[in-house]
């Protein structure tokens, strides 16, 4: 029998309880032995509930028993849970996370800490909810070069964007929509303004590139700003708006990462991705190009990752799945170098098409959609550049990044 305790008992937690109990036989054949759970630790009680046989509020119950092999940490955020992780290690045991903020904040240290005592930090859950995606990249892929990865990382501002575009709703509504059905917080920000989406991409690019990317450097745009009226535009051009996390690696000195709205067309591999489901886009220099689509969140498929997790520590006891990820950082391009084209909006009755034309040269005209609105795409031009002919634009009423 090895014994786990779960550190924190809400969505998560309460999920991982449940998986375990409804799949515990085959879970037992999996790992090739039983999965107990000793502990449950949470500052509140649960009257009624089972869990109170083994519910602790105190964490260094479970930090000093010598029986617990593995910690689940499904508490979020950087503290308590760093410093709860970090001791686990340090007297032990391995840990079992989903907590996007604590990996892409101290993902290689604990890593370091893990290799250093044989044994496992593992976090599959952290990215993309139920759809695997760092196995993979840490195993699976292992014999690639990763080039890109792409993906729709956010559940809750697909579903915003998606409702936008089927019923023609503007962004307020949807997101109250949202909201009403548990898919956003009353404080959405770390979603709507793309927070969440680049913690995750910032952990996927510092596993795909074997270095550490600090999320704070990537660049980040939520989708506060997009209207009604340029989903209108989007599907005038037979297209749809999706928030992208993007992480790029053109050669050895150049990689960037950004997050931000991109108009696509069919043609592009997320074009399909609706709703609240995620879907990440890799492409290796020899396998070319994979697609990972799911659920990227909710309790069940989040628990399912965890749990799985657990699995690869229980059958991995004091040896160490070994994880490419150095705490040596990586310096990415400034967003300023790189080359995108744009969809822009401006007021017709202030810009005429030589004006225009005179300050991005040749531009692909797009039908009107809003009376005294002269819509357009530019050419390939880096961020920079846009940025500058942005501030000669006289009456801009918004621009998108387009990958057509």
């Amino acid at each position: 029998m090895i014994n786990i305790a779960v550190l924190g008992y809400g969505t998560i937690g309460s999920g991982v309880v449940e998986v375990l109990k409804t799949n515990g036989d085959s879970i037992r054949k999996r790992a090739g032995d039983t999965i107990n759970i000793k502990y449950v630790l949470d500052i509140r009680d649960f009257p009624g509930d089972p869990i109170m046989d083994i519910l602790v509020h105190d964490v260094n119950i479970i930090l000093n028993d010598p029986e617990v092999k593995i910690v689940v940490e499904v508490m979020g955020g950087i503290e308590p849970a760093y410093t709860y992780v970090k001791e686990a290690l340090l007297k032990g045991k391995s840990v079992i996370t989903s907590n996007k903020e604590l990996v892409a904040k101290h993902g290689a240290e604990l890593l370091d800490i893990a290799k250093e005592r044989a044994l496992n930090f593992l976090f599959e859950a952290s990215v993309g909810g139920g759809i695997p995606i760092i196995r993979p990249l840490n195993q699976s892929l292992t014999a690639d070069e990763i080039v890109e990865i792409t993906g729709i990382l956010n559940g809750t501002t697909n579903y915003i964007l998606t409702k936008m575009s089927e019923e023609g709703i503007g962004f307020a509504k949807a997101l109250k929509n949202a909201q009403d059905l548990g898919y956003a917080e009353r404080d959405p920000s770390a979603d709507v303004e793309g927070y969440d989406s680049c913690r995750k991409i910032a952990i996927l690019s510092s596993l795909a590139y074997g270095m550490q990317v600090d999320f704070e450097d990537i660049y980040t745009e939520g989708i506060a700003d997009i209207t009604d009226i340029d989903i209108s535009y989007a599907k005038a051009l037979n297209a749809r708006i999706k928030l992208f996390a993007t992480s790029v690696k053109e050669n050895d000195d150049n990689v960037f990462a950004m997050v931000a709205p991109i108009m696509i067309r069919a043609n592009h591999p997320l074009y399909s991705v609706n709703d609240v489901f995620n879907g990440i886009y890799v492409r290796g220099n020899v396998i070319g190009d994979v697609m990972f689509y799911g659920s990227g969140a909710g309790k069940l498929p989040t628990a399912s990752a965890v749990v799985a997790d657990v699995v690869d520590a229980a059958k991995h006891l004091s040896k160490n799945i070994w994880t490419i990820w150095s705490s040596k950082k990586l310096e990415l391009v400034s967003i300023d170098k790189v080359k995108n084209r744009f969809f822009v909006r401006v007021a017709k009755d202030k810009n005429s098409n030589e004006d225009i034309k005179a300050i991005f040269g040749e531009i692909e005209e797009v039908p009107e959609v809003v009376k005294n609105e002269l819509a357009f795409i530019t050419p390939l031009i880096t961020e920079g550049e846009m940025q500058e002919k942005k501030e000669r634009i006289n009456g801009l009423l918004g621009s998108i990044r387009i990958r057509f």
